[in-house]
This record gives C-alpha cells, sequence and structure tokens, in this order.
C-alpha cells in the first residue's frame, strides 16, 4: 500500500554506524532507524547470538513458559524498579496495553468512564487508540470517529495537570514521553516529572511513562525518567529494546501490578524467544561496552559541534536534546534536507515540520560524531541562505 513517502535508496548491507547502498555507497546513520537499531549494524555479540537461537528455537507460544522471556522480564525490572512486564512487537502495542491497563484499573476503582491525560504533540501510535492518545492531527485525520477517554494538555505544563486533577473526576491516569521525539524533541523538565508522580500519588492515578523512543539507555540512563529519580507505575518500550528485532514491553508496578489477570490480554509472537535474545543482548552488550556513558559523551559532542557550525545563522532556533536525541530546530519547515543530507552521505530525519531529529546508534564514536557535523552542517547553511 501507499503509505510511505519512500526515499529511493536501497541499503543491502550495515557496519557499525554505516550502512551500504546497492551501488556500494557508503552513508552515516544517524537515524538507526528511528532509534532503534541500538547497537548499529551488524554487531558481532548480537548476530552472533541470534544465530544461535535461530539453530535452537525461534518462536513457541504464550501458552507455554518461555525461559528467554524470564530472563529478560527478570532484567527488565531489575533495571527498573518495575514489578511486572508483558511483552508485544512494538511500541503501539505496548502503549496500546498501557491504555487498557489504565481502563481495567479505573473500572477496578469504581469509575465507570475512565479518562487518560495525555499532552499535546505527543506521539503514540497508530493503532486507533494510541492515535487517539497521540497529539497530532495529521496522525489523527481520516481516521474519526477516534477513541474517547483521553483528555489533552500542553505538555510538560503543571498548571494544567492540576486544572484537570480539580475538574475531572474520571481521570485515572496520565499518559506521556519524558522527551517527546515525534513532536520535535521536547525535553520534560525533572520537576516536572516529579510533580507529575506526587500529584498521581494524590489523586490515586497510574503515572505511564512513554519511553518507545527515549528509553534503553539513549539518553545516558537506562530510561529518560530516571533523571528525575522518580519510577512509574506503568512504562513502555520498544524500538532500541531489540536493537532491529521487533519486540516491545509494557511494565507494570505499584498500584499497576496484578491490574491484567489471565485472559484480560495476549499476543501471538510477543516475547517469542528470538526476540527476547535480541534484547537481553542488546542490554548485554549496552552495559559491558559503556554505551550509555558513549551516549551521553557523544551528544555532547554532536550538540556542541554544530553550535559551532552554526553559530549566527538566521533561522536556527535552537539545537537542543538528551544524549544521543538531539533536535535541530529551525524557523520554516525544512522536511527537504532529508533529500538533501541524504546525497551527501547522511541519514537524518525532520519531524514536527521543522526540527531535524538526530537518533544515532549508540555505538556512534568521535569520528562519526565529526563527520555527522561535517556532513549536515553545509546544507542546513545553504537551506536558510547563509
Amino acid at each position: 500500500m501507499n503509505t510511505y513517502a519512500r526515499q529511493s535508496v536501497a541499503f543491502v548491507r550495515g557496519e557499525g554506524s554505516h550502512v551500504f547502498d546497492e551501488a556500494g555507497r557508503r552513508y552515516l546513520d544517524a537515524l538507526a532507524g528511528i532509534a532503534v537499531n541500538t547497537l548499529g549494524h551488524g554487531h558481532p555479540s548480537l548476530t552472533k547470538a541470534l544465530a544461535e537461537q535461530v539453530a535452537r528455537l525461534m518462536h513457541v507460544s504464550n501458552i507455554y513458559r518461555v525461559p528467554e522471556q524470564e530472563r529478560l522480564s527478570d532484567r527488565l525490572a531489575a533495571l527498573s524498579g518495575m514489578d511486572e512486564v508483558f511483552f508485544c512487537n512494538s511500541g503501539c502495542e505496548a502503549n496500546e496495553a498501557a491504555i487498557k491497563l489504565a481502563r481495567m484499573y479505573g473500572h477496578q476503582q469504581g469509575v465507570d468512564t475512565p479518562a487518560i491525560i495525555v499532552m499535546e504533540k505527543a506521539f503514540h501510535g497508530r493503532t486507533l487508540a494510541t492515535l487517539s492518545a497521540t497529539g497530532n492531527r495529521k496522525v489523527q485525520a481520516g481516521f474519526e470517529p477516534l477513541v474517547s477517554g483521553f483528555v489533552r494538555v500542553p505538555f510538560d505544563d503543571l498548571s494544567a495537570i492540576e486544572h484537570v486533577a480539580a475538574n475531572n473526576p474520571n481521570v485515572v491516569a496520565v499518559l506521556f514521553e519524558p522527551i517527546q521525539g515525534e513532536g520535535g524533541i521536547n525535553i520534560a523538565h525533572d520537576d516536572y516529572m516529579r510533580s507529575l508522580r506526587r500529584i498521581c500519588d494524590e489523586k490515586g492515578w497510574l503515572f505511564m511513562v512513554d519511553e518507545v523512543q527515549c528509553g534503553i539507555g539513549r539518553t545516558g540512563a537506562w530510561f529518560a525518567h530516571q533523571r528525575a529519580g522518580i519510577k512509574p507505575d506503568v512504562m513502555t518500550l520498544a524500538k532500541g529494546l531489540g536493537s532491529g528485532v521487533p519486540i516491545g514491553a509494557c511494565l507494570a508496578a505499584g498500584r499497576a501490578a496484578g491490574v491484567f489477570k489471565p485472559g484480560n490480554h495476549g499476543s501471538t509472537f510477543g516475547g517469542n524467544p528470538l526476540a527476547c535474545v535480541a534484547a537481553l543482548t542488546t542490554l548485554e552488550v549496552i552495559e559491558r561496552d559503556g554505551l550509555m556513558a558513549r551516549a551521553v559523551h557523544v551528544g555532547d559532542l554532536i550538540r556542541k559541534r554544530m553550535g559551532e557550525a552554526l553559530a549566527g545563522v538566521a533561522g536556527v532556533v535552537d539545537i537542543r536534546g538528551d544524549g544521543l536525541m538531539i533536535g535541530i530546530e529551525l524557523d520554516r519547515p525544512c522536511g527537504e534536507l532529508v533529500g538533501q543530507a541524504l546525497e551527501a552521505g547522511l541519514l537524518i530525519n525532520v519531524t514536527n515540520d521543522n526540527v531535524v531529529r538526530l537518533l544515532p546508534p549508540l555505538v556512534f564514536t568521535d569520528a562519526d560524531a565529526e563527520q555527522l557535523v561535517a556532513l549536515l552542517a553545509p546544507p542546513i547553511r545553504d537551506f536558510l541562505g547563509a
């Protein structure tokens, strides 16, 4: 189906932070499959682990125990402090599970029409429920009637949350991204997250954090909310968890633990042995090779060098980010930069119309960072007429 405005290039091979097209041309990958290829391309530890698992067992039904799934859930629980894990195949499925969990929690609390607070510019997926929770009319247009039960407020605005808390008795949860990726690399302040946690505790709401894009070490912590010293009741993961093998997860703790019972939710493919081994290996390599510290170092280097390269250029609004989640905001729509960067040998993305989004793999080196700036700064300057 004609659902993608594809670039004409096709990649046939990858190595580290680079991919190669059919003609053998090399490109620097500063997008990582939109924050998916955590370990880059062709990582030896990952390819070895996957090959060995394929030879043993790829899939069994969740009717049976899955030891790899049990090991992964224990590992995620240890890293996050959460108590329960449901495995699925993608970020939207993980968020769908979180929405269902919040509604069931609400009904168990005696709320007949439970509502969830969501944010402007949020992105939670493209299923009917998750696109209804998403704060982007372009994603929603044409799919009405949307799913009801969502109350939208401005991002990082505590007074808006307090207003809803005082006026809507049906609210049972808050769902938000610590860093909005699709929304333009918008970062929630630590004090905001801590205050949101406090309000949820006072009201008995579920504090639900979408870490699909910003989680798994990308910001220099396992999960972006951890920098605020808080723990959610529900957390969703996907994208970088499997380094390219599809896997998602919805984790629960506190008042959210124990809400789901057998038959309340399920997945045919979720938590299969192959996907779980991909995730276990990803987590192992991140820790073994110090990739979270590298994400902070290289992210700081990219922002510093881009700031120097674009200093004084009219039209550059902001260069922001956290670790290897970086946005360069311009004062005008800049989608054409994606094609121009591709011609220069660089993979990037533009989101929210005017934000160049960089999501390099966690194996990015200092040399990769310098190359990124050398390839990206000139087309941005030319685009802005500098």
